[in-house]
């Protein structure tokens, strides 16, 4: 069935499960949540409408508009316009970064970064990502070498990076999963110890700090992505954050074709430029990234609060040094749940509740990858184990705390 109204789904539910002792909680945690999100109301925000893992921020549409105007009244459409370099300014102060370079996806991005630094061989990487991790080493004619997890973080483990080192291994590229920062002091370490280059997958980790200062200063580069699912959108775009301006100049050569000049090519670019449309749109949106922030920390919050008494259900903490934006409400399904992983997924699915399974399968498992050597399941226990038991709930700065006390009730209840 669809969500109902809260009232409505209430009674449906109270005659059709038994009554459990957690239930007795339920109304008091709506009433909590309510006051901890902010809201006004318990009913739940368009109640015929199935509920996803996120929905995109958007500002308001008339402080938009005069930026589409200016658009249409230069006719600069791309190229690097104005309002492309205005945000790529803004977004250098608002992240505490040194350069940004914008690009139109963050795919498109990652691949320029290996080849920005001249990469070959083989790249140490993670088989717990979305699969354009990977298929940017393929796509750059790089071997992926997948090493297992760390199973508090779920984050590229340091204490396996060097068994899998070679001759041939040029590179780390680690990901910041969900957001939460890698074990970037102990990646450069290793990384320094055998010369190797760092590119971090920063695709969840915008406005993420770590021990006070932005995680996308570490490593050589890092790669952010602003599509529309993202903490903050450009409805499609991305970013390569750099340490130096001769890098960023190789970098904004090498997606717009390689062009130095009208008549000079310095090498294989291709076309990433981000439109004026997607720059105006990102300076809209960054008035009010830190306030959608916000917002997502209260869900996270009023989903720890709730889940904190349900046997079987595992938060990922975050450290005390760290300050994360929220970007994914992962849930681990530990063997003294009630029911499988697959079973709570399919029952949310029922009432409207579209949770997702990131990152289920492994990369590692897709035929373009399976054989390698180092996808062989026996040599990612972690990888494997988190891949069958993770689930993402939904999580977005104006979820109704109606859903997220339904979300939590489904959960109590199997």
């Amino acid at each position: 069935m669809q969500i109902a109204p809260l009232e409505t789904a209430r009674a449906v539910e109270d005659a059709r499960l038994p009554e459990l002792p957690v239930q007795a909680t339920l109304r008091r945690l709506e009433r909590e949540f309510a006051s901890l999100l902010g809201a006004t109301g318990a009913e739940a925000e368009n109640a015929d409408e199935p509920v996803f893992v996120t929905r995109p921020f958007l500002p308001p549409l008339e402080e938009f508009e005069p930026l589409l105007r200016r658009i249409w009244q230069t006719r600069i459409l791309t190229n690097g316009g104005p309002f492309h370099r205005e945000l790529e300014a803004q977004l250098t102060t608002h992240l505490g970064v040194p350069q940004v370079a914008l690009f139109n996806n963050a795919t498109t991005a990652l691949i320029v970064a290996l080849r920005a630094l001249d990469l070959s061989g083989e790249v140490i990487t993670t088989p717990y990502s979305f699969v354009a991790t990977s298929h940017a080493l393929l796509w750059s004619g790089l071997t992926p070498v997948f090493v297992d997890i760390n199973p508090v973080t779920l984050n590229l483990d340091p204490a396996r990076i060097e068994a899998a080192i070679t001759p041939r291994t040029t590179a780390i590229l680690p990901v910041h999963c969900y957001g939460r920062p890698c074990d970037v002091e102990a990646i450069a370490e290793i990384a320094a110890r055998h010369r190797l280059k760092v590119i971090y997958d920063a695709a969840h980790a915008f406005g993420v700090r770590h021990r006070g200062r932005s995680v996308l200063n570490h490593g050589d580069l890092s790669v952010l992505s602003f599509h529309a699912t993202k903490v903050f959108n450009t409805f499609e775009g991305g970013a390569i954050v750099c340490a130096d301006p001769a890098m960023k100049d190789r970098i904004d050569k090498l997606k717009n074709f390689g062009f130095d000049d009208e008549t000079s090519v310095i090498g294989v670019g291709l076309n990433g430029k981000m439109s004026e449309l997607n720059a105006a749109f990102g300076l809209v949106q960054l008035r009010y990234v830190e306030e959608a922030m916000s917002g997502r920390r209260k869900v996270d919050a009023a989903y720890r609060k709730g889940l904190q008494t349900i046997t079987g259900i595992r938060c990922l903490d975050a450290a005390e040094e760290e300050t994360t934006n929220h970007a994914y409400f992962p849930i681990l399904i530990e063997p003294d749940y009630p029911v499988s992983r697959d079973a709570l997924y399919d029952a949310l699915k029922r009432v409207g509740i579209h949770p997702r399974r990131y990152f289920y399968p492994l990369i590692s498992d897709f035929p373009a990858y399976r054989t390698l050597p180092s996808a062989r399941r026996e040599r990612l226990p972690i990888a494997a184990e988190s891949a069958e038991r993770v689930l993402c709930l939904p999580i977005y700065p104006d979820l109704d705390p109606g859903i997220v006390a339904r979300v939590i009730e489904v959960i109590a209840a199997q």
